[in-house]
């Protein structure tokens, strides 16, 4: 089956890009959004559109035949047997015609699609969810936004914590002693981070730093003088990180998701870096899938970024597996 479904997208796209089995369409615009809507299916033949014109108040698309404009007996344009769908893409300012274009779609019986105004600020995983008689326009709908996801990951995340508390004992032993025997402080560091929702909690690590004044908002380096000889060689293990997984437990964070930040650098970023605050849609992680691609450290903040939201917006358990497998064979060893 899945062969088949492969040769025949295959078989499609070519007989498309030769001009056969094509879905005619007439533009309903002449703006940018239209313009940005004809320009697209101009630089991709194999998606098998043709647009026969578009009726617009300006000529703007010198490419397409102009039908006028919608004033002037724009609706018989419509009528003609030999049209598959009707694309609208108008303008703020357009919007009145609307009622009119989708009454003379039902008239005569066209598929209609609209491309909205507001089009430049709805991510792809949009939905569209019903309360009432009203239509919600959910923007940032994420995978974990449904509770059978929810629940999976949160099994997920119970489950292997605890086998990870129980196969890794021998070594927080091992790293509470050397700790404790490194330099005089608490053997267990505790700092404010920014979690799921905005909401403030105790990340446990692993001190691997003398107890300093900056501890709460100075960034770490390769180099800090800060470090212990034998915290060095815990963050370089990522030894450091294993009591997060008691963050796990509590539901503070998951195994996989977007590393937390002190509410200092938060603060700052959410300023410099655009779309820096939907990273605390889901909760942190210990590991992510910007840590496993190269992102982790003193690294880029913007494709950090990049790559949290593409995980929230693609999550899956197998892409949980696949960064667990990652960390575990390669993304442990901090460099």
């Amino acid at each position: 089956m899945l062969i088949k479904r492969l040769m025949v997208r295959v078989v499609h796209q070519r007989y498309r890009s030769k001009c056969y089995n094509l879905k005619h369409v007439i533009l309903i615009g002449s703006g940018a959004l239209a313009k940005k809507y004809a320009e697209t299916i101009r630089r991709a033949p194999q998606l098998g559109f043709v647009i026969d014109g578009y009726i617009g108040t300006s000529c703007t698309l010198e490419w397409l035949p102009c039908l006028g404009s919608w004033e002037n007996n724009g609706s018989e344009k419509l009528a003609s047997s030999d049209i598959d769908e009707v694309v609208v893409a108008l303008e703020l300012e357009q919007t009145s015609l609307l009622p009119q274009i989708i009454a003379a779609t039902e008239k005569y019986g066209t598929k209609v699609s609209i491309i909205p105004y507001y089009n430049d600020y709805i991510p792809s995983s949009t939905t569209i969810q019903s309360l009432g008689e009203c239509r919600l326009l959910s923007l940032r709908t994420t995978p974990l936004d449904f509770p059978s996801n929810a629940m999976i990951k949160r099994l997920f995340d119970i489950v292997c914590s605890l086998i990870l508390i129980l196969l890794t004992s021998p070594v927080m032993l091992f790293a509470a002693i050397g700790t404790k025997l490194s330099s005089p402080g608490p053997i267990i560091f505790k700092q404010d981070r920014v979690g799921k929702n905005k909401r403030l909690f105790q990340m446990y690590k692993f001190r691997s730093m003398r107890v300093n004044a900056q501890e709460n908002t100075g960034w770490t380096k390769s180099d800090d003088p800060r470090k212990t000889r034998f915290g060095s060689m815990m963050r370089k293990t990522s030894i450091d990180e294993l009591p997060q997984f008691f963050n796990v437990l509590k539901g503070d964070m998951s195994l996989i998701g977007p590393r937390p930040e002190v509410p200092h650098y938060v603060e700052q970023f959410q300023e410099t870096v655009p779309l820096y605050m939907l990273k605390h849609l889901v909760r942190p992680g210990i590991t992510g899938w910007a840590q496993v691609n190269g992102y982790r450290g003193d690294t880029s903040i913007e494709e950090r970024i990049k790559h949290d939201i593409w995980y929230i917006e693609h999550w899956s358990l197998w892409l949980d597996i696949r960064i667990c497998l990652r960390t575990a064979f390669g993304g442990i060893i901090n460099e």
